[in-house]
């Protein structure tokens, strides 16, 4: 009988789709990129350690992110482990916490990748920081309004905090799915081959293109 991941071993091949359990991945937010993320890593046979968030789920997000309106209320991290087992059988660290200069070290220990979807700058720094001092490569994907950006550690500069609310900004489902998309392929890559690749997607003109960097 075909297991959970019968259709991407097909497409990928067996070789490349046991590649892609060989690097456990931390993944930095649950928000819209994070939780998605981290839901469509499992269901492809990624290799997922640790998530780290230290919201709660709210009724706004709803429409972008993985959770449900039963779970509002709940813990990012408490919800999204439960459904990732629930899913696909993969258990995942969840840590609802605040990433901090005192605990980044410790919470980024064991990472043989990091991805960021952190959305304040204060955070991705640190994240930034303590890939570079540890060697750890970290993959970056950040979103507003209409603009999407998957970029690896080298080529990212951490961006400047929004004004106001973080959270209350244009978002459409759609960007995130694909930005989800691009994020995955971005990783799979990355695993099988080595390869670093940056992109950009832009949803009104419906683009997704390699990111030119300097």
């Amino acid at each position: 009988m075909p297991d959970k991941f019968h259709h991407e071993r097909i497409y990928r091949g067996p070789e490349r789709l046991s590649q892609l359990g060989s690097i456990s991945i931390t993944v930095c937010g649950a928000g819209a990129l994070g939780s998605l993320l981290a839901d469509n890593l499992a269901r492809q046979g990624f290799r997922l350690g640790t998530v780290i968030d230290r919201d709660r789920v709210e009724q706004h997000n709803v429409g972008t992110q993985l959770y449900s309106e039963a779970e509002v209320g709940a813990w990012k991290v408490e919800a999204l482990r439960g459904r990732l087992f629930r899913t696909a059988g993969v258990e995942i660290e969840a840590v609802a916490k605040e990433l901090t200069e005192r605990n980044v070290r410790s919470l980024l220990k064991g990472a043989g990748l990091v991805v960021d979807t952190f959305d304040n700058s204060a955070a991705r720094r640190l994240v930034q920081e303590q890939c570079r001092a540890e060697a750890i490569p970290c993959l970056h994907a950040g979103l507003f309004a209409d603009y999407a950006e998957v970029i690896w550690d080298e080529d990212y500069r951490v961006p400047r905090d929004v004004e106001g609310d973080v959270c209350d900004y244009p978002l459409a489902r759609n960007l995130v799915l694909l930005a989800v998309a691009v994020a995955s392929e971005v990783l799979i890559r990355f695993i099988v081959d080595g390869s670093r690749t940056g992109w950009s997607v832009t949803l009104r003109d419906f683009a997704i293109k390699a990111l030119e960097t300097v």
